[in-house]
């Protein structure tokens, strides 16, 4: 491998983050600020890059309120002090009375998240990217979808990953009313309708922020292969035809992939302190059963360590996670493997909650059927307890439950699309490869069958079906961690830099 003086300098711009790992700053134990996936990929991404040796800074908005929960009033002088030694370290809070006060990291005012990412893009602009000068720029999601255009102007190598499809739209006027001169990049913006020239489309003609990182980003990814391939393909109806075209280009054009996540480090059973009883590959059989009893007796279910526990993970949205398919057959798989006392546990709050409830009352099914709000105690639980993970998504752009089942020796029984796809494959015990049960068609029968697909091979003799688990474990630790995200994110970066990462 080529040596170079040092190593290029990757900027990293998100929104939220989980956690930042020890060495990057001052204040890296104090920032945390989450809404969902986004903060965990970052947060994980930044560490691995950060213990593989790679140059790697990271931009976030200065939540104050959020940073400051849980710190002695005497200590946010010391914090502010510190703050102020930030431009020599790594981490780059970007400052503005937009997200000081904030308690979360989306407002609940639809408006308001518009102003908010552009104070954020703002200070990136402004501030962070002459104060770091990156070599490279790696932006997430549309609170970063000017950037890559900026980055374009300026002959920055810019990686745009999609996470969540949401987008908003505003003016170019309302853009640089808030600070941003984006007259000197604005034909690398897009916009709703194709832009005859700059004081023409000014005031008129509002800028798409998620197409707009697709559009002038150097490379795109999202975070399934697959998924990108449906949207490519015209196969999602949700995914607006201005974003499946520039995700087409840039697909035709050899600069789009698909990297999927990873599950967050603490889901490991040998690990896992929320566990009644811990366990490895090897010692499943034990764990297992010593945790599935600790979930039964906990949630008022049948005490039975050899009844088939089948676990519900993802939010009950009317949807994307496909809650109809199970709502229309719940009572029926029950019923059908009655003696063989099979139970079925949710740990997820959304809207059809009330729906599952309704069918467990009705039917009677509560010592079969439990029905919880989300706690991250309890789902960890539930995945040391359970034998089978539940995933009918109706689409799924990467999907971390189909992984950490795995890893815990829970195996998916899911529908055969995105990132299930790319993650997940069908049993063979003849072959001894595969993880889980895949359904191709959506719609009830097919999780039905797959369902009994996954009863079938619960039923096998145990050192058979064990083995088969064992294995599943073991390769799932293997492929489902930070190493390999981190190392196909690396190579990404190489790729568009056209040079090493790390030294030699």
């Amino acid at each position: 491998m080529k040596t170079f003086l040092a190593n290029p300098t990757i900027l990293l711009v998100t929104p939220e983050v989980t956690y930042l790992p020890r060495g990057m700053g001052d204040i890296a134990d104090n920032l945390s600020a989450k809404a969902g996936g986004l903060a965990d990929v970052s947060a994980t991404l930044i560490s691995a890059l950060f213990e593989q040796g790679a140059d790697i800074h990271v931009a976030l908005p200065d939540y104050r309120c959020m940073f400051g929960a849980g710190i002695a009033p005497l200590q946010i002088k010391k914090l502010d002090a510190i703050r102020r030694k930030m431009p020599a370290e790594r981490i780059h809070l970007a400052e503005d009375r937009a997200f000081f006060y904030l308690d979360r990291v989306y407002s609940t005012y639809g408006n308001e998240n518009g102003k908010i990412s552009l104070a954020f893009q703002r200070e990136v602009i402004n501030n962070i990217v002459p104060r770091v000068q990156p070599d490279l720029i790696h932006c997430n999601d549309w609170m970063t979808g000017l950037i890559p255009a900026m980055a374009r102007q300026q002959e920055i190598p810019c990686l745009f990953t999609i996470h969540n499809i949401h987008t908003v739209k505003r003016p170019l006027a309302y853009i640089e009313d808030r600070g941003i001169d984006a007259a000197s990049f604005w034909q690398y913006l897009f916009y709703d309708h194709y832009p005859s020239g700059y004081e023409q489309i000014r005031e008129s003609n509002p800028v798409d922020f998620l197409v707009s990182g697709v559009f002038s980003a150097h490379f795109v990814n999202t975070v399934s292969e697959t998924f990108l391939k449906e949207i490519v393909n015209g196969q999602h109806d949700f995914v607006k035809e201005s974003l499946r075209r520039e995700l087409t280009d840039k697909f035709e054009a050899q600069c789009a992939t698909g990297i999927p996540n990873a599950p967050d480090a603490s889901f490991d059973p040998e690990s896992d302190k929320r566990l009644k009883c811990q366990y490895d590959a090897d010692t499943h059989m034990e764990g297992k059963r010593e945790n599935k009893k600790r979930l039964q007796r906990a949630l008022g279910l049948i005490e039975n360590e050899n009844a088939p526990l089948f676990f519900w993970p993802s939010r009950l949205d009317t949807v994307q996670k496909g809650c109809r398919l199970l709502a229309h057959i719940l009572y029926d798989v029950v019923n059908r493997y009655w003696d063989r006392q099979l139970q079925v546990v949710f740990v997820a709050d959304g809207p059809f909650k009330q729906h599952f409830q309704e069918i467990n009352w009705h039917h009677n099914l509560l010592k079969r059927v439990a029905i919880c709000d989300f706690d991250e105690n309890l789902s960890h639980l539930a995945y040391g307890a359970s034998d089978f993970v539940l995933m009918p998504s109706l689409f799924e752009p990467c999907g971390l439950p189909q992984m950490i089942g795995a890893i815990y020796g829970s195996l998916p029984v899911a529908h055969d699309i995105g990132g299930i796809h790319d993650t997940v494959v069908h049993m063979d015990v003849a072959q001894k490869k595969g993880n889980g049960f895949l359904f191709k068609t959506f719609d009830p029968e097919g999780l039905s069958w797959a369902i009994d697909q996954a009863m079938a091979f619960y039923t096998l003799p145990e050192n058979v079906k064990n083995r088969q688990i064992t294995r599943v474990m073991h390769e799932g630790k293997a492929a489902f961690n930070h190493s390999v995200t981190a190392r196909s994110y690396m190579d990404l970066y190489e790729k568009m830099l056209e040079r090493p990462l790390i030294n030699d």
